[in-house]
């Protein structure tokens, strides 16, 4: 049975971080291109319809692919985790339906009349309509979020001792959950951030082939100011949310500080090497009392440690390991942490110093590399976040162990883990290529809208 749920966490690990990169993006750069089209609207000048275009179509590339990779993900709820699905179905299916009845057609639907009515209806209209795919997009991200949130603190339910599932009583609770704010706003801030950082990596790649257009310029620095606002805010809230981890998943943020004893004065580690067989910190650099007052706004405040945890754990769950994988946690919460600083850097630089940024050939090169920067962000945020959780598919009600189907096989898995990660890189070839093909053409057709 090991062997299954290895190969279920790898292909649906595959899955999800595929999808995910298209998603970021288009959470924030739905917004990025309603506000250039307003922009438009108000002041009449073409600069903000071949803003608005370019950075449309490349917007539209990045939807299909989002949307083309984020089908497959619901299946394996019914493949590879079936016994998942059978506990928590009734709660988690509800948000996932909501999601593509209502959020889904939502985007979908308003889409397509931005990109066939741009000569059909008023300026106005047309702008209104970027604005509701923004809309749906976000609202799409808010009950998928909704959903995983019930995974990280469940709220909401009984468990039905005939049938022995889970139920959901309450959907206010469900929806009200702390968890699901803090979730929601992180990603849509980080989105912001993304979708900021991905428009100054193209426009700084067009510096350094010696364009210097209107256009390019005005998007670099409408950019710099939207990542740093998003960076910002995003940090601010990723305060909150540790916060609220050190209460509902103590276990959690014991291991992305590699803090193995219960401490009265906690210190923040800045550096340390875990040794998981003695289970002990070593050569640690770390800040005295930093991680108390960080958790707890106070810098005498005690913090449990790893081996407590454990211990408290067995006591309520049973025997077994319920300890996350302690070096990964901890060092993708760093990772995801430095890039941040980075980003709120550059984009701060961006947009005070854009000329500097590109009359300067190497700091250019750095900015055009910044387009990276939020995906490998995003990307050990997640990790921490799902692999911090371990070994509880819904904490505290489900392991991971107990969620995946009996009834595939590993040569099933095997065989599907294959075709997913050939046509899911495929899929990744296409989206750079196309992506990178339309983004080297600057030359937008200027059509604008026939009514006023």
């Amino acid at each position: 049975m090991e062997l299954e749920v290895l190969m279920a966490r790898w292909q649906f690990a595959l899955t999800i971080v595929y999808h995910w990169f298209f998603v970021p993006l288009t959470l924030g750069l739905s917004i990025f291109i309603a506000i250039l089209e307003t922009m438009y609207v108000r002041t009449g000048k073409e600069v903000y319809l071949k803003m608005t275009k370019f950075w449309g179509k490349l917007f539209l590339i990045n939807f299909s692919m989002g949307l083309v990779t984020g089908i497959v993900i619901e299946f394996q709820f019914g493949m590879n985790w079936a016994e998942y699905s059978r506990y928590v179905g009734d709660i988690f299916g509800a948000p996932l339906a909501i999601e593509a009845l209502v959020a889904f057609f939502m985007e979908s639907t308003f889409l397509g009349i931005w990109i066939f009515g741009w000569d059909k209806i008023s300026k106005k209209w047309h702008a209104v309509t970027i604005w509701l795919v923004a809309l749906g997009s976000n609202l799409s991200a808010f009950w998928i979020l909704t959903a995983n949130s019930f995974m990280q603190e469940p709220r909401g339910y009984i468990i039905n001792e005939l049938t022995g599932r889970a139920e959901l009583t309450r959907f206010s609770e469900l929806i009200f959950n702390e968890r699901v704010w803090l979730q929601f706003s992180h990603v849509l801030t980080s989105a912001i951030a993304t979708a900021g950082f991905f428009v100054i990596g193209i426009a700084a790649w067009h510096f350094m082939q010696g364009e210097r257009r209107e256009m390019l310029v005005k998007s670099f620095r409408m950019a710099s100011l939207y990542a740093f606002i998003g960076v910002m805010v995003t940090m601010g809230i990723g305060h909150m949310q540790g916060q609220n981890v050190v209460n509902t998943q103590p276990m959690k943020m014991a291991a992305a500080e590699g803090l193995w004893e219960t401490e009265q004065s906690a210190p923040f580690s800045l550096f340390k090497i875990n040794n998981m067989e003695e289970k002990r910190g070593m050569y640690d650099v770390a800040i005295p009392g930093m991680l108390s007052f960080m958790a707890y706004n106070d810098f005498n405040h005690p913090v449990q440690g790893i081996n407590d945890l454990q211990k408290e754990f067995e006591a309520e769950y049973g025997p077994g390991n319920y300890i996350p994988p302690v070096n990964l946690t901890f060092w993708t919460f760093r990772i995801m942490v430095a890039v941040g600083s980075l980003m709120a850097l550059l984009s701060l630089i961006g947009y005070w110093k854009t000329e500097w940024v590109f009359s300067n050939k190497m700091l250019t090169k750095i900015f055009f590399l910044s387009l990276f920067l939020p995906y490998i962000g995003q990307a050990t945020g997640w990790v921490f976040t799902e692999m911090g959780r371990m070994p509880w598919a819904v904490y505290g009600l489900l392991k991971v162990e107990d969620a995946v189907s009996k009834a595939v096989s590993p040569f099933e898995l095997g065989v599907s883990l294959f075709l997913f990660t050939l046509i899911y890189s495929l899929l990744i070839f296409v989206d750079v290529y196309l992506l990178k093909k339309h983004a080297q053409i600057l030359d937008v057709e200027n059509v604008n809208p026939v009514k006023e």
